[in-house]
């Protein structure tokens, strides 16, 4: 990020990717004769990862896609982490966002140009016309996208190794916007929906910060002191984008519900400030791909409105599935992110190491010269304090979002009882 005394003027927010953003619903008059159609289609039935993938798509997140990737797409998205649009620029995009069909459902559809996707109810959710059909080299995908075939990668064994042979790429139409009914729509908020909130606040700089766990307050303390750098840069308004991952995640994560319920007593505590603060809910699926996923999430948060993204140790990371290290480089994921074909407009803000100050009782910055006055409360040693009822060293997490870490161990405890470990959406 550059520093200095530069005046900062404009709000106008930072352009989605291709110029405009690419919103693949059809019009709600046409909505009806569409449903009908699709149901005189062939049918794909799709799960709940290709649900959120067409969520993802539907809004605009992956702008300027228009459908589920075509082959040259598909390519491009493997070989370069990146798409060359119609006026000879290109865009980011790191991950393939495919749909994968069978043998016997390549011959059903024989030489049709459009299908029908389908829920787990045969009701209708999108059609794909202009189709095109193409192999679906399982291998190269995961190689090209994790760096590895290692048995045990978790995206990999939900939606890949089961999945068809064969990808169906196409232009979609969405019928009726994606909903969860699971209490938590309203954080859902699209890209467009996010622009106009930064809009109606002013915000002439916008932060997003990524997230798959709950907030503890040396994230809060990155997150304030990341605005009041931007506030020393010139910037008037700089807004915050909290944005947990909403998407399919591993079994271990804490789930959606429990992280939104950890995340609003975090706002009811007064860590982070409300006014300037948004929460919304990130829609995609989690692949866990390290350096080579984390390009997808600063990519799709430029389409939302964000100028600036926060990157901390191995975003997108995780264990390697057979051995005891980690799959990827921990500071490869920000130095990717710094070098990125198709975002040179994104400015990083690579994550400042926080600990525990004993000489504070709180998180603060790790300082090298006094090594022995910090504490790394790691994930695992977190989750084993909330587990046996433990409490952080004060300071670590505001007492009401620690409260709810405590309740969801309880219900996992609860549910191997035969009580239900849900809690109830609001």
């Amino acid at each position: 990020m550059n520093s200095g005394s530069t005046r900062i003027h404009s709000v106008s927010l930072i352009q989605p990717d291709g110029g405009k953003l690419i919103e693949l619903f059809i019009e709600e008059s046409q909505r009806e004769l569409k449903r009908e159609e699709a149901n005189k289609l062939p049918q794909i039935k799709v799960n709940k990862i290709d649900i959120e993938w067409v969520h993802v798509l539907s809004e605009g997140w992956a702008s300027p896609l228009k459908g589920f990737m075509r082959e040259n797409e598909y390519l491009q998205t493997l070989h370069f982490n990146c798409i060359r649009i119609d006026d000879g620029s290109f865009v980011n995009m790191s991950v393939p966002i495919v749909l994968a069909i069978d043998d016997l459902k390549k011959d059903e559809i024989g030489g049709v140009t459009s299908v029908a996707l389908v829920d787990d109810e045969n009701n209708p959710i999108a059609i794909l016309s202009d189709i095109e059909i193409y192999k679906h080299n399982k291998e190269e995908r995961i190689a090209r996208t994790w760096g590895t075939t290692a048995p045990g990668l978790p995206y990999v064994d939900e939606a890949i190794t089961h999945a068809g042979n064969w990808l169906i790429g196409g232009d979609l139409k969405v019928i009726d916007p994606v909903k969860y009914h699971d209490g938590l729509d309203r954080f859902r908020l699209s890209p467009a929906e996010l622009r106009d909130e930064f809009t109606r606040r002013n915000a002439d700089a916008v932060f997003a910060f990524q997230l798959r766990n709950p907030v503890h307050n040396g994230h809060a303390l990155l997150m304030t002191d990341t605005r009041r750098r931007l506030l020393e840069m010139g910037y008037k308004n700089p807004i915050l984008l909290l944005h947990p991952l909403g998407g399919y995640t591993k079994a271990d994560d804490v789930p959606l519900h429990w992280r939104m319920k950890q995340h609003e007593k975090v706002l009811e505590d007064g860590v982070l400030d409300p006014e300037t603060t948004v929460v919304s809910i990130f829609p995609s699926p989690m692949h866990y791909a390290g350096p080579t996923e984390v390009q997808w999430h600063a990519k799709a948060r430029i389409n939302a409105g964000a100028n600036f993204y926060i990157v901390g140790r191995d975003p997108a990371g995780m264990g390697h599935p057979l051995e005891k290290r980690d799959l990827y480089d921990a500071d490869h994921g920000k130095k990717v992110l710094s070098m990125a074909p198709g975002l040179e407009r994104l400015n990083i803000l690579p994550f400042r190491v926080a600990a525990y100050d004993k000489t504070k009782n709180g998180m603060a910055f790790f300082d090298p010269s006094r090594p022995q006055d910090f504490i790394f409360i790691s994930g695992t040693k977190m989750r084993t304090l909330a587990k046996n009822k433990e409490n952080p060293p004060d300071g670590f997490m505001c007492p009401g979002g620690w409260k709810v870490l405590v309740e969801y161990y309880d219900s996992l405890a609860s549910a191997e009882n035969g009580r239900v470990a849900e809690p109830v959406p609001s």
